[in-house]
């Protein structure tokens, strides 16, 4: 017969094994908010240090050209960390955290070298460890195509997929290996020179000094650049085989993903101005519509996003040729005074503003968001239709149907209050289909 706990009265065996499990330390588990808390403060230290390395290298933080200003890499920084934090085993976090790292690092140092080399000729202290923190802007961008790849939850689309993710690998591991042997050979041979954004000159790939690392360095963006295509042609083709939630995640990406390109070229394309500005904004698109994506926050609101974006662009764009073609057709046809002309085609515009933005985001939701337009129209007939119904069981059931086909949910229910001479109200429940 087992002995006892004279307490619990379980078997001692039990109670003793139980005790050594609690008693036993906890291991220190590498992907934990613990980690997470300590990548960010690492971040968090080294977006810091910019501001007086930027100070002393006498130039502007946010016209950084060594590496990508540190306003992006805190926006990589937040979403990598709050993921890292709510979900530490997803990669995704992880990987983000460190293109925020690698970007942010890579700032430092470019501004530390540029101090250094660039103001005080090499009589700084440690100047050749920002000349091998410099390049790590290139690990940063390989990290955002493996971040394509893995999204949203760090796993492939498909296994065959794997050698994408082994060509991101290789080609990154290549240049890094290329940039580290030729920076180590220009500081044993003292040979530094830097441009005005802490680059080393022999790594432009243009210097015949550098010899083999001129083919790598030309070999370089376009592979990484096909690589990339093919990740996010991946993820395209395993959207009609994903899920219904796992296609809002893809279209927060593929939406972030396009207004992050078209932000890059404006602002790579205009040099000041309004345009510019709102160019380099879009840039916080890509980080933003990631973490969304992969924390499910306002997940479902991606087509609502889409519609409204699509039909306010044609609506502008619209209005702003039918203002032009106004202003045209009164300076040139009619000969009127060029401000009564303005003025004439802006009362125009506005007044045909409300009417045709309803028109095209009827025709855009019809299009690109479905089930808010099948909702809307749903609504809208029952409305119709009650204006004419007088039984209360047909409104009901009628009321359930409109309401499951337009919200579907588990059970509705509703309350008819006091009628006017009195009667106790009336409680009408509808049983619904089970919820999608």
């Amino acid at each position: 017969m087992s002995q006892t706990d004279p307490v619990a009265g379980e078997p001692a065996a039990t109670t003793k094994a139980a005790a050594r499990r609690f008693a036993a330390p906890r291991r220190f588990a590498v992907a934990s908010p613990t980690t997470a808390l300590v990548l960010g403060v690492v971040v968090l230290a080294l977006m810091v240090a910019d501001a007086p390395l930027a100070g002393l290298a006498h130039q502007s933080m946010a016209a950084s050209s060594g590496s990508v200003p540190i306003w992006y890499s805190a926006a990589f920084g937040v979403v990598g960390f709050v993921v890292a934090w709510r979900q530490p085993r997803n990669p995704l976090g992880w990987i983000i955290l460190g293109i925020a790292f690698f970007f942010t690092l890579s700032e430092d140092a470019s501004f530390y070298a540029v101090a250094d080399y660039g103001l005080r000729h090499g009589r700084l202290p440690l100047g050749w460890v920002a000349m091998l923190a410099q390049p790590g802007w290139a690990p940063a961008i390989a990290l955002i195509g493996v971040a394509f790849l893995l999204f949203p939850d760090g796993r492939l689309p498909l296994p065959r997929w794997r050698w994408v993710l082994w060509v991101f690998l290789a080609v990154a591991v290549l240049w890094m290996a290329g940039a580290l042997e030729v920076t180590v050979r220009a500081i044993i041979g003292h040979h530094i020179q830097v441009d005005s954004g802490g680059n080393l000159r022999l790594l432009s790939g243009t210097n015949h000094a550098a010899g083999w690392w001129n083919l790598v360095q030309a070999l370089f963006f376009p592979l990484l650049g096909v690589a990339w295509l093919v990740s996010m042609g991946g993820q395209v083709a395993s959207y009609r085989r994903s899920s219904w939630e796992r296609r809002q995640q893809l279209k927060w990406l593929m939406g972030g993903g396009v207004i992050c390109v078209a932000g890059g070229l404006l602002s790579t394309t205009q040099s000041a101005g309004i345009v510019q500005s709102v160019g380099s904004a879009c840039l916080f698109a890509l980080p933003v519509s990631m973490g969304v994506a992969i924390l499910r926050y306002r997940l479902y609101d991606i087509d609502r996003i889409i519609s409204r974006t699509l039909a306010y662009a044609i609506v502008t764009g619209l209005l702003v040729a039918v203002y032009a073609g106004l202003v045209l057709l009164a300076i040139q046809v009619l000969h009127l005074a060029s401000p009564v002309a303005v003025a004439s085609s802006t009362l125009a515009a506005a007044a045909l503003f409300n009417p045709l933005r309803r028109r095209v985001q009827r025709v855009v939701d019809r299009r690109f968001n479905r089930a808010s337009y099948d909702a809307d129209q749903t609504v809208a007939a029952f409305a119709a239709r009650l204006k004419d119904a007088v039984d209360l069981d047909s409104v009901r059931d009628d009321l359930a149907g409109v309401v499951q086909a337009a919200l579907e949910p588990v059970h509705a229910s509703v309350w008819i209050s006091q009628g006017e001479y009195g009667s106790p109200g009336h409680l009408l429940s509808g049983k619904a289909q089970p919820a999608r």
